[in-house]
């Protein structure tokens, strides 16, 4: 994604750096970028502020005490570096500006993604002083801004997957998602999209983890929350979506794929995965009885047809390694052939 700063935000980048080497801190974090966008002095965010009310002299000194009190003190010959949250800020104000309907990224688009981030205490010490996400949003729609979509609840960073990787292809599916939210989730219920009706095959030759996970037989996952949200977040991609969990055996690859199953049940995962169906699929059920040639690769072309015809299943293959010359024989295909894209 095109990072379109505007000059005023250029500016501020570069000041929210001078912050962190005053106060010697080792991480650029939220809390720079608002102090630069005070110091800047004279933007649109500071209207905003100004405008409902706050007094940037109490926000300053609020955040130069939290730098002053964390734990992020620069020592000798470290690099400053931009931690996480800062990225995440950054990547959410340019989703801003483009929902804004906005040429570049500018500063009050900034702020409102600096709001988004409410676990930061940059966000925490606007609160505070009464500033908050609606309010900004509010004053610049009525203050002259570009128009706006209608002001839905818009999804945290971390709904979108947002900070877990720089690839284009994850930021522009980020605003694919945010967009999605934006019009309004799914309005069917969750046993309607789950229904194994249309689905004999797989029914027959897979497990529904999904509905496992609703009638309680699936064990909560501990320790593995980071490699269940990148795997949500690979998997809510529109391209390069099907990820391969890779480890020793007994590590807990599989239970990886359980917690996920789990969250898509508890809804804890980005709207782009609700109501889900994660099958697991047993190759060697598929491959068990196929005595004459053909029959294989018809329960394979059946499973094929019955994913095409219902985009909301999630397939896991287990022990996927198998597949390389599963049901392959002289003059025939093999399982990794047959699902090739």
């Amino acid at each position: 994604m095109e990072r379109n700063f505007s000059q005023h935000v250029k500016e501020i980048l570069g000041y929210s750096r001078e912050e962190a080497e005053r106060l010697q801190n080792s991480n650029i974090v939220p809390e720079h970028l608002l102090l630069g966008i005070i110091r800047d002095g004279s933007n649109r965010a500071v209207d905003a502020l100004v405008g409902l009310g706050a007094s940037l002299r109490t926000i300053k000194s609020s955040l130069e005490n939290e730098l002053s009190a964390s734990n992020n003190h620069m020592e000798q010959s470290s690099e400053l570096t931009i931690s996480k949250s800062t990225d995440r800020v950054l990547k959410m104000s340019m989703l801003e500006a483009r929902f804004m309907k906005s040429q570049e990224t500018d500063t009050e688009h900034l702020l409102l993604a600096i709001l988004k981030e409410s676990d930061s205490p940059a966000a925490q010490i606007l609160h505070t002083n009464d500033i908050t996400y609606d309010e900004v949003s509010a004053f610049l729609k009525g203050n002259g801004d570009t128009t706006r979509e209608e002001s839905t609840q818009r999804p945290s960073p971390r709904d979108m997957g947002a900070g877990f990787t720089d690839d284009d292809d994850d930021e522009l599916e980020d605003e694919r998602n945010y967009r999605r939210e934006q019009q309004g989730g799914s309005g069917s219920s969750a046993s309607t999209q789950r229904s194994g009706n249309d689905t004999p095959v797989l029914d027959n030759f897979g497990t529904d983890m999904t509905k496992a996970a609703e009638e309680g037989r699936l064990d909560p996952v501990v320790g593995r929350d980071n490699e269940i949200e990148r795997l949500a977040q690979v998997l809510s991609r529109r391209k390069k979506n099907n990820p391969v969990l890779i480890g020793e055996p007994g590590v807990g690859k599989s239970a990886i794929v359980e917690g996920l199953a789990l969250r898509i049940v508890q809804r804890k995962v980005s709207r782009v995965l609700f109501d889900k169906r994660l099958i697991s699929l047993d190759m060697a059920s598929i491959v068990a009885g196929t005595k004459y040639r053909g029959q294989f690769e018809e329960r394979i072309k059946a499973i094929l047809n019955e994913l095409s015809k219902n985009p909301n299943i999630i397939l896991f293959i287990d022990e996927i390694h198998t597949i390389v010359g599963a049901g392959g024989a002289t003059g025939s295909l093999d399982a990794a052939n047959m699902l090739k894209p």
